[in-house]
C-alpha cells in the first residue's frame, strides 16, 4: 500500500494549508493553475452549501431524508476533477458533491430524496448510475460495467464510491475478486469516514482498511482525504492506470463524517464531541482557504463571488424541492424491466381498480349528499 514517508496518508496540502511536494504526484497536478485552484474552492463551497439546504429541507418536512457529506468535500470534488466525461461512476447515497461536478442539475438530486422518482436523472446522459442505496452494491455494477468496457474495447475508466462500513460487505469483497481476476479497469475509492452509522472503523478494520485490496491483488494507496490536491492527484493516477490496461486500483480517503449518517440518525448518542472537534481543525474547505490565501488569490471579491454561487444554487435547489411536482400512481411500475412484463400488468390493472374506487366512492357520497339536501 502506498502511503507517505512515515507511513500517513499521501498529503500535498498540510491542514493548514502548505503545499507539500511529493515526487509521485506532483506531476500529476502540474496544470493545477490559480483558475483551476478557485474552481476546486467554489465547487467545495457550493457543495457543503447544498449539503445544507438538504438537512434544511428535510427538517422542513420537504425531504423524506438526507445524507450529510458535510467534512468529506475534499474527497469528493478532488476525486471528481479526475474523472473525464467519458468515464462511468457508480456512486453510494453520500456522493452528492460528485454528482453536482457531474453536472447533474441540482434539482435532479432532490427527486429521490423527496421520493418523487426512482432515480434523479438519466445515466446514460451524464455517464453517472442512479444513487445506490443498498450498501456496496454499486461496486458489483461497477464492476460488471468495467468488463464490459475491457470486452468492448474501449478507453474509458470506471470508478466506484463507497463508505468504510461497506468494506466489511460482501458485494464490496466479491467485486475486488472479479475485479483483480480480469483486471478490469475500475477504481474502488474507499471514503473512511471514521463510522459506519454508529460503528467506529476501528471495530471491522484493526488495521488500514487500504490494506484489504493488496489480498486481492490491487494495488492500493491511502490519501489524506481533508486534502483536495492529493484526491486530485490519487484519482488522476488511478484512472489512468485502468485505461491503459493495468488494472484497477484501491483508494482509501481518510476523512471525516462530521455530520449524521443520516438525518434519521443522532451522532450524539455514541460519538466524542471531543472528537469531532479535532477534526474541524482540519476542516478540508479551510485548508484550500489557508492555501489561496498564501499563494495571494484568496480576497474579499473571490469570496463574495463564490457565496453569491453558493447561494444561488441553494436557492434554485429549495424551489425547485418545493414545486418538485407529484408523480402519477402507475410511475411506480415504470422502468422496473426493460420491456413488459405480466407481473406487472397485473399490478398495473390492480392499482387503476383501486385508485377508481376512491373515484366511486366520492361519486356516491356526493350523490347521496345531494338527495339528503332534497
Amino acid at each position: 500500500m502506498l502511503t507517505g514517508d512515515d507511513g500517513s496518508p499521501i498529503q500535498l496540502l498540510s491542514p493548514t494549508g502548505e503545499r507539500r511536494h511529493h515526487e509521485r504526484y506532483d506531476r500529476l497536478i502540474e496544470d493545477i493553475d490559480r483558475g483551476a485552484l478557485v474552481a476546486l474552492y467554489e465547487d467545495m463551497v457550493v457543495a457543503r452549501r447544498i449539503d445544507a439546504e438538504g438537512t434544511a429541507l428535510q427538517r422542513q418536512g420537504q425531504l423524506g431524508l438526507w445524507p450529510p457529506f458535510v467534512g468529506q468535500e475534499a474527497a469528493q470534488i478532488g476525486s471528481a476533477h479526475a474523472i473525464r466525461s467519458d468515464d462511468f461512476i457508480f456512486a453510494s447515497y453520500r456522493e452528492i458533491a460528485v454528482a453536482y461536478v457531474r453536472g447533474i442539475p441540482a434539482p435532479d438530486l432532490m427527486k429521490q430524496w423527496r421520493g418523487t422518482a426512482n432515480a434523479g436523472w438519466d445515466p446514460s446522459t451524464f455517464n453517472m448510475a442512479p444513487t445506490q442505496v443498498v450498501i456496496g452494491a454499486q461496486t458489483l455494477h461497477a464492476v460488471g460495467y468495467a468488463m464490459g468496457v475491457q470486452f468492448d474495447g474501449a478507453e474509458t475508466a470506471v470508478i466506484t464510491y463507497f463508505g468504510d462500513g461497506a468494506t466489511s460487505q460482501g458485494d464490496v469483497n466479491e467485486s475486488m475478486v472479479f475485479a483483480a481476476s480480469f483486471q478490469a479497469p475500475v477504481v474502488f475509492f474507499c471514503q473512511n469516514n471514521h463510522w459506519a452509522i454508529s460503528e467506529p472503523v476501528g471495530l471491522q478494520a484493526h488495521v488500514p482498511i487500504g490494506l484489504r485490496a493488496p489480498g486481492f491483488g490491487i494495488p492500493s494507496v491511502r490519501v489524506d482525504g481533508n486534502d483536495v490536491l492529493a484526491c486530485l492527484a490519487v484519482t488522476r493516477e488511478a484512472l489512468q492506470r485502468a485505461r491503459s490496461g493495468n488494472g484497477p486500483s484501491y483508494i482509501e480517503a481518510v476523512t471525516y463524517r462530521m455530520g449524521a449518517h443520516t438525518t434519521a440518525d443522532d451522532p450524539t448518542r455514541y460519538r466524542d464531541a471531543n472528537e469531532l472537534e479535532d477534526w474541524r481543525s482540519r476542516d478540508p474547505i479551510s485548508r484550500l482557504e489557508a492555501h489561496l490565501a498564501d499563494l495571494g488569490f484568496l480576497d474579499d471579491a473571490l469570496r463574495g463571488r463564490v457565496a453569491e454561487k453558493a447561494d444561488a444554487v441553494a436557492a434554485s435547489l429549495r424551489e425547485a424541492t418545493i414545486n418538485m411536482p407529484e408523480p402519477e400512481p402507475q410511475e411506480l411500475l415504470e422502468h422496473v424491466y426493460a420491456g413488459p412484463h405480466p407481473i406487472l400488468d397485473r399490478q398495473l390493472d390492480y392499482l387503476q381498480r383501486y385508485h377508481a374506487g376512491f373515484a366511486d366512492d366520492a361519486a356516491h357520497s356526493a350523490g347521496t349528499h345531494a338527495e339528503g339536501g332534497h
